[in-house]
């Protein structure tokens, strides 16, 4: 029985309807890494695509517990935090000899957007955040003949761009002066790292057999800088810097993760295939942020020279998937999956649970060129946020509110192109 044949078309859906559910996973997870192009049969290989997200988390029983931010009660108890937003894709492979592969990519492993606005009664925790990476990797494999398969080496290192936005209101000023200080202040931070990964997978061809095993580790931000804009907050508020651009300075790891990736053919034509996934989110807490001018003096959470921070006290995260490939005939084929992320959030922000379920089609109209279309439909757990403690700090102590099971959707569509 040739499983084979299933490989080559039912597993692209793998990512069509995998990837899509990934997309949206807990912490700042917008699919991870991505290495799959790595192990298709052609010589040389393009692929790119899109995927769109969208998801629709809303915030209840908003409620103000700083007073010294000015009251904030009056405002909205409910607000819709999420925005939308694309995840961009891009790969080429070569296959420089029958044993040795390479491939380079760009991706966007890592992301944010909320919007939640300064209308609702949690304002003073946050308006706004957005953080974006760009990643640029170059990954080969050798693999050797081990028994009934092939065993293969994987390595390969990566470059990563970082940047990060939030905006929050610091103080609820006064109608008196509201016309000259509207209370609001911002954080602009960027920076990069390097980071490699290593990994091993196991191949029988004639089963459709592949089992991979992948470590990408962390990437050092040691040099994030930006600015903090209190320009719109009275000088009194914040003293030494209330109604000033100050620079800032400080550090923080993109997380490490290992990835374990399984398939197998079960009947012809037919694919079955999972992964389980641990990333390594409880290393992001509390990401100090100290003044330029303090350059020579250690910047830690909590430290005598920290100006403001990005609160995240992420718990670690861990995605599992699993489903079947089908291939109709030489132009068709397709697959579902299913797939749950538990949520990094542990009593503050709202990454809870997530439970995708996706689906997606490949059409082969050549030999040589493939277009792939996917989606997910997910469910985004309830829970709620308020003050937590860590090492002796107390986190959230400005605002509470909770959050029900909310929805999230997404597109996806590629193209791949062999020669």
């Amino acid at each position: 029985m040739a499983f084979s044949v299933a490989l080559r078309s039912a597993f692209t859906l793998v990512i069509s309807s995998s990837f899509a559910g990934a997309a949206f996973a807990g912490g700042l997870d917008r699919g991870g890494y991505d290495i799959d192009l790595l192990f298709d049969k052609g010589r040389y290989v393009f692929e790119s695509g899109v995927t769109y997200v969208m998801p629709d988390r809303k915030l209840k029983n908003a409620k103000d517990i700083n007073p010294a931010d000015g009251n904030l009660n009056n405002r909205s108890r409910s607000t819709d935090a999420s925005e939308n937003y694309a995840i961009p894709y891009a790969a080429f492979k070569i296959g420089i000899t029958d044993d040795l592969d390479c491939m380079a990519d760009y991706s966007q492993p890592f992301g944010g957007h909320l919007n939640e606005g300064a209308n609702w009664a949690g304002a003073n925790n946050e308006t706004e955040v957005k953080v974006r990476t760009n990643n640029y990797s170059a990954t080969c494999s050798y693999k050797f003949d081990a028994g009934p398969g092939q065993l293969r080496l994987i390595g390969g290192g990566f470059y990563q761009e970082v940047s990060g936005y939030k905006s929050r209101l610091v103080y609820a000023t006064p109608a008196l002066i509201s016309a000259i200080y509207n209370g609001m202040g911002s954080l602009d931070i960027d920076g990069h790292g390097w980071g490699w990964r290593a990994g091993i997978a196991y191949e029988i061809p004639e089963y459709a057999f592949r089992t991979s095993l992948v470590y990408n580790s962390r990437v050092k931000y040691d040099n994030l800088k930006g600015s903090v804009d209190l320009t719109e907050v009275p000088p009194p508020v914040v003293p030494g810097f209330g109604g000033k651009l100050t620079s800032v300075f400080g550090s923080a790891d993109a997380p490490d993760s290992l990835e374990w990736k399984v398939q197998t053919g079960i009947a012809p034509d037919w694919l079955a295939f999972g992964s389980v996934k641990w990333t390594n989110w409880s290393i992001l807490q509390s990401i100090a942020l100290c003044p330029s001018s303090t350059r020579s003096i250690s910047c830690r959470a909590n430290g005598p020279t920290e100006l403001t921070s990005l609160d995240l006290l992420f718990k670690d995260g861990w995605t599992i998937t699993g489903g079947v490939g089908h291939k109709f005939n030489d132009k068709w084929s397709g697959a579902v999956s299913l797939t749950w992320d538990r949520g990094t959030s542990d009593g503050y922000g709202m990454n809870s649970d997530t439970w995708t379920l996706g689906a997606g089609v490949a059409y082969k109209p050549t030999e040589h060129v493939q277009f792939n279309f996917g989606g997910a439909l997910g469910l985004m757990t309830s829970g709620k946020s308020g003050p937590v403690t860590r090492g002796g700090v107390v986190y959230g102590n400005d605002a509470t509110y909770s959050y029900g099971n909310d929805l999230v959707a997404a597109l996806q569509t590629s193209v791949k192109v062999s020669f």
